[in-house]
């Protein structure tokens, strides 16, 4: 998959003279408010800039009431380039990303960009604006006869001065990799189908040096991964799993870290038919497998230094004559059986195949799985925060870590032991769902199911229900599939010590049942 994106180069000494030495069509320089109330800053290049061209910029920042925020956008009025002000607020990585998300669509369908933007910043901050930069540059591709020129990522960035190369990389890693979960998820499934995945999986292999193995139906089948197969088994295209494992030179034994994304690649919502306007986004139900692929895809270039393997459980949930139905009994892999109580809570039936997979076979260090679970999860957060679930506080803290430094947020909710009587089934060993309504905690007894597959490995649980889509641009986020996970995945990943991590239980997560 080719992974739209703008060229970047670094290292270009005069931003005076951008339009002349760079043929930079667009121009933008910076201006901050370090401090709340005082005055708006020029950076360097703006006022050298201002002073090449005669212009008085102090008036013009006043005759326009920039305010130097965040994301604002000032054009200069000169006529021999294209200047743009980007506030960068007070220059935090957050701030960064913001602004270098404004400026990336500001300068949509343009041939050349020469900015300023990260010029002497340290290495966090230079990371985070050029992952906006370039974020801000996408759009979700198109098919047809309209010209859509105008909504290409600027064909070339030039970077003022010569910030930190590998924050540069960096910054532009993460930035693919969300673009590429974005591009998977926005697909559509008239295309899209589990074999579509597959193949994205194996190009993916081939191009980040993964080894691939993959399960399709009769395999699953024979295997017992009756989660998958009950689910897939409406559709006209038959479910599959992918497992992807990444082994970083001399470290190839060590137990891996293992991520699991759900990839549902068209929810219907099976015989409990999904109303239409809850179906139309449904095209983005394996955003989670979109995730894990997509950070898979970037391990050998960020140094990962563990062992990873990602598994993907793909199916498309539809409805047929060999559709399950509500009040059927499957068996999941490992022989553990559950009562189906509603066959649009198909995500958490093929997650808990891959995790009982991955708990038997895989030996884990960490499993995590990550999926657009429950719209419970999005009435709990909304669209900024997925829900962490977890029992392990160092994995917590990880993964928190990983959210603040990508800009994409979890917030770590209960396990409240008291809910898990919800899940108790008079005629299996688990109910998939409550069947009483009035119960509520949808997320909470969503993450308590699939922990019964876990074992007792450390796990955690990313329901990413909200933050997968957005109705909105807001900021580095887009309107459509967001790409969520994809950069939290890899920054937890770069982030982990050669040397595995303690396991530790914070009871105020673990809310036990009372006596």
């Amino acid at each position: 998959m080719k992974v739209p994106i703008s060229e970047l180069v670094t290292g270009e000494p005069n931003p005076s003279e951008a339009n002349a030495e760079v043929d930079a069509e667009v121009l933008a320089t910076t201006v901050g408010r370090p401090v709340e109330g005082e005055p708006v800053v020029i950076d360097a290049a703006g006022r050298r800039a201002a002073a090449a061209h005669g212009i008085d910029l102090d008036a013009v920042l006043a005759a326009e009431k920039v305010r130097g925020r965040a994301g604002e956008v000032t054009r200069v009025p000169v006529a021999s380039v294209h200047w743009l002000l980007i506030g960068v607020g007070g220059g935090e990585p957050d701030d960064l990303r913001r602004a270098g998300a404004a400026l990336g669509r500001r300068v949509r369908g343009r041939r050349t960009l020469a900015t300023s933007l990260v010029a002497g910043r340290e290495r966090s901050r230079v990371r985070a604006g050029v992952t906006g930069l370039l974020l801000g540059g996408y759009a979700p591709p198109a098919t047809g006869t309209k010209n859509r020129d105008d909504a290409r990522p600027v064909g070339r960035i030039t970077m003022f001065g010569t910030p930190d190369a590998a924050a540069v990389a960096a910054g532009r890693r993460d930035a693919e990799a969300t673009v590429r979960a974005r591009v998977l998820a926005v697909t559509p499934s008239s295309v899209k189908n589990p074999a579509w995945m597959v193949e994205q999986a194996r190009q993916v292999a081939a191009e980040a040096g993964l080894t691939i193995t993959v399960w399709d139906a009769d395999r699953l089948a024979a295997e017992g991964f009756g989660g998958l197969v009950a689910v897939g088994g409406g559709s006209a295209s038959p479910p599959a799993m992918v497992r992807l494992d990444y082994r970083p030179e001399g470290d190839a034994r060590r137990a891996p870290v293992v991520l699991i994304g759900k990839g549902i690649t068209f929810d219907t919502g099976g015989i409990s038919l999904k109303p239409r306007a809850a179906m139309v986004p449904m095209k983005t139900d394996m955003s989670g497998s979109a995730a894990v692929l997509a950070a898979l895809a970037a391990c050998r270039d960020a140094g990962v230094r563990r062992p990873v393997t990602g598994l993907l459980p793909l199916a498309e949930n539809s409805f047929g004559g060999s559709s399950y139905r509500p009040a059927d009994v499957i068996t999941s892999y490992g022989g553990r059986t559950v009562e189906i109580a509603n066959t649009d809570a198909e995500g958490r039936l093929v997650l808990a195949d891959a995790l009982a997979y991955a708990e038997a076979h895989l030996n884990p260090e960490v499993m995590i799985d990550i999926a657009t679970l429950t719209g419970a999860a999005t009435m709990a957060l909304a669209r900024r925060y997925a829900a962490l679930f977890t029992e392990d506080d160092a994995l917590a803290r990880s993964l928190e870590a990983a959210a603040r430094a990508s800009g994409e947020q979890v917030w770590r909710m209960p396990l409240v032991e008291d809910y898990t009587p919800a899940l108790h089934s008079e005629v299996a060993d688990l109910r998939h769902v409550p069947l009483d309504g009035s119960i509520g905690g949808g997320a909470i007894t969503a993450a308590l199911f699939l922990r019964s597959f876990a074992g007792r490995r450390r796990w955690a649980h990313l329901d990413i229900a909200g933050v997968a889509r957005s109705d909105k641009v807001s900021h580095e986020v887009c309107k459509g599939a967001t790409g969520y996970g994809a950069r939290l995945l890899l920054r937890y990943l770069e982030a982990l010590a050669d040397r595995p991590q303690p396991h530790e239980t914070r009871r105020d997560h673990v809310i036990r049942a009372r006596s």
